[in-house]
Parts: C-alpha cells; structure tokens; sequence
C-alpha cells in the first residue's frame, strides 16, 4: 500500500483508517461461491500493490463536503477491482510469470482461469458502481473503454507513418491514465465537489497517471526490486520511454544494444547484458528528465484547489513518481 505517512500524522491517519476500510470491502467484494474462484479473484491483491487509484479517490474526496460518505469507499473499491481485473488479462497477454513478487495466476492455475477471474472482478466492479448512479456508470463504461482501446493499441503496435514515441504516449494515456483520472473525478464526484474541482482532479489524474507509468517505464529497466524481475517489458518487446528513446537516438554505437533489442532476450544472460547496456545509456537520464518535467507540470495543476492537506498530498504525489525512478 501507498505509504500515507509523508502527509502528516494526523491527515495520515485520517487517509490510513480510510485505506483500511478499503482493503477490507475490497477483499469482500472478491468473494465467490466457491473457496477456488475466492482465492483466485484475491490472488493478485493479496500479493500487495500500492493502493494508488484507492489513495486518489480518498485524496480527491477531501475537497468536497461529504468526504466522509460510503460512495467514497465504493468508488475506491470499483477503481482498484477494475485495475486488478485489467492485471490478470495483461499478464495473460504478456505471458509473465509473476505479479508483484508472486507467481502469476495463469501460472497458478491456467489462462482461461485468470481470464475469466478478471471477468469476474470486472463483474463485481459493475455492480458496486451502479450503487453510485448512472453517471458513475457511464463513467466507469467509457473508462473501461479507453483500457481496453489501450491495450488493443499497445497489442497492434504503431501504424507505418506514426510516430512511435506519440503511439506509446497515446497507450499510456488509454491503458493507465484513464482509470487512475477516473479514481480523482469519482472521489470529488461522489464527495459532494463542485463542477470545476472535479474537472480539476480528473485533469490532474490524468496527467499524474501518465508520469507514474512513465516512471514505471523507467523501473523496468533500473530497478532490481520491484516485485518483477528487471527487464520484464524489454524481454517481452513492450515499448517504453528509454527503449523508444534509445531508438529515436539512432547513434551508430547503440548497433549492438539494438541487436539485443530486437533479438531473442529469453536467455538471462542476453537480457542482463541488455539491461546493462540501457543502465548506461543518455536515454535513461533523459527519460527521467522528461519525467520531472511532466511532474512539475502536473504539480501546478493543483494551485487553484483549496489549501486543505489534500492538496499537499497531491503535490507530494508528484515528487513520489519521481524519487521512484532515481
């Protein structure tokens, strides 16, 4: 889980209890008739995770007056089921062999049992939002729609004449971006904000959810401990900033980091030399330079919302995507 503990004790305890009793409807609501599909629909949760889209609707329904409603705990549960259902059909599509330092569910039992797990926690997720009311749930449809147009757009890769750059970007704003704006809009939503602020947190979402995954590109290749073995997405061809950067780069002395690219990573020994060739290589320091910039950008989003704690937390959100990559 996100730690709340960089926005002050008593505004930490405040998002902290309110996580808790997320966690716990969160767990309930994965519940099935069979003790089979319960502990397959709570594999993936109960290997952790950051909370992320959670902590958003619990940050975002500060700014209205009735921050302390029930809706604001359904919302977070409908975001995160969501986001846990979307885990299981990408790990599926990509193969892997483990989430958040646990073996995969398709490994655990088969494909088309994580798959239908997943279509089982998008079920659930359904039925909490329709508690919300039918703007919730059209919400909820067309963010579901951009995840899954995401996903078909990473699947199919660029067309010939596109900039593959402005592709992945166009990917993470579908496939990441999306859910987690939808988690800030529904936390002001369902709190009882004005219009304005909740255009202001959906805004702001999205242009968050666009730094963390970008930060995550960057993860990928840096980073030895982070619940999935370094070079996931480079071994699986995944675009990310450093690799499409690399690329647009065109430096005769990448020849041989580019071999290795486009060749077969299955072998440790190949992706580690890999690895450690992109460890070195400018594109890392310029993703991260994009990354900060983003953020930045994204920080000044907040300077017209009420100067609640909240508010700071937000702002430490974006020094967090970044201290992540470093």
């Amino acid at each position: 889980m996100v730690a709340a503990a960089q926005f002050g004790s008593d505004f930490e305890d405040v998002v902290r209890a309110r996580l808790d009793v997320i966690e716990d409807r969160l767990f309930a609501a994965a519940e099935a008739s069979t003790p089979m599909v319960t502990e397959a629909a709570r594999w993936i949760m109960s290997a952790g995770g950051k909370r992320f889209r959670p902590m958003l609707v619990v940050l975002a329904s500060q700014f209205g007056p009735d921050h302390e409603s029930e809706d604001v705990v359904k919302a977070a549960v409908v975001v995160e089921l969501t986001h846990v259902a979307s885990l299981y059909h990408d790990d599926v599509m990509d193969d892997a062999d483990r989430r958040r330092g646990a073996l995969s569910a398709h490994q655990k039992w088969q494909n088309s049992v994580a798959i239908m797990v997943g279509d089982f926690l998008f079920a659930r997720a359904s039925a909490i939002v329709s508690e919300l009311g039918t703007e919730a749930v059209r919400i909820q449809a067309e963010t579901f729609a951009r995840l899954v147009q995401g996903q078909i757009a990473e699947t199919v890769g660029p067309a010939d004449d596109a900039d593959p750059l402005q592709h992945h970007l166009d990917v993470v704003a579908d496939k990441t971006a999306s859910l987690i704006s939808t988690s800030a809009l529904l936390g002001a939503k369902v709190a009882g904000a004005d219009t304005a602020t909740q255009q202001a947190m959906a805004e702001f979402g999205e242009q968050i959810g666009t730094v963390f995954q970008l930060s995550d590109d960057i993860i990928d290749i840096t980073s030895d401990d982070t619940g999935k073995a370094p070079g996931t997405d480079l071994r699986e061809r995944v675009p990310t900033l450093p690799t499409l950067l690399v690329r647009q780069a065109g430096r005769p002395e990448d020849a041989e980091l580019l071999a290795l690219m486009d060749g077969d990573l299955s072998d440790d020994a190949v992706l580690a030399r890999a690895i450690g060739l992109l460890r070195q290589h400018p594109a890392i320091d310029q993703a991260r330079a994009e990354v900060v910039r983003r953020a930045e950008r994204t920080r000044t989003m907040l300077a017209d919302l009420p100067a609640i704690p909240a508010r700071d937390a937000l702002a430490e959100l974006c020094t967090t995507v970044v201290s992540r990559t470093s």
